[in-house]
């Protein structure tokens, strides 16, 4: 009876290790394709530049004026999201937007008054995605940034609507005002 608990209980170390670096595996490529994107986008765009914080980055296009958002503000923005699937973002990959333009490009059709009104949450709620939260830290008024980050960050096992479960995320985002507290 010993050999045959042993036997499973290999069997499981196995399983578990495999996902491990399975896992693994998948963020490394999920992170090769953010440093893809941002080194993309840094060599299109003279002005741009990335910022990496707490193992999100953020690619900001435009850079914004005044005070960069503090722990405890409130932000005020625009956004588009995408499933980083690959070293780009496409319409394909379109998950969610409160952007008409981008809606409208990406031949979404949305009923509602309020689908394109602008979105403002306080940086400290604990319903913001931990990629997007990381990302908005520091962000300034009228600033176009990109923030990228791997499924470690973003909805977690599951999957959430079209997002597949642990996928690395993309949000375009600009920044309409914050307001530091």
């Amino acid at each position: 009876m010993k050999k045959w608990t042993f036997i499973a209980a290999a069997l499981v170390f196995l399983t578990l290790s495999c996902t491990k670096e399975q896992r693994k595996s998948m963020l490394t490529k999920q992170e090769t394709n953010i440093e893809s994107f941002t080194r993309s986008i840094l060599s299109k765009v003279d002005t741009a530049y990335a910022v990496q914080h707490r193992g999100v980055t953020r690619v900001v296009v435009v850079p914004g004026q005044g005070d960069s958002l503090e722990t405890g503000g409130l932000v005020s923005f625009y956004y588009a999201g995408y499933v980083l699937s690959s070293a780009s973002i496409s319409a394909a990959n379109l998950f969610a937007t409160n952007s008409e333009e981008t809606a409208d490009a990406s031949g979404w059709k949305l009923s509602g008054d309020n689908q394109f009104d602008i979105l403002t949450l306080n940086i400290d709620n604990e319903d913001i995605v931990e990629g997007l939260r990381y990302g908005l830290e520091g962000v300034r008024a009228g600033q176009e940034c990109y923030i990228l980050f791997s499924g470690k960050y973003g909805f977690g096992k599951k999957p959430l609507g079209t997002i597949p479960a642990n996928a690395a995320l993309a949000y375009h985002i600009w920044v309409e005002s914050i307001a530091n507290e």
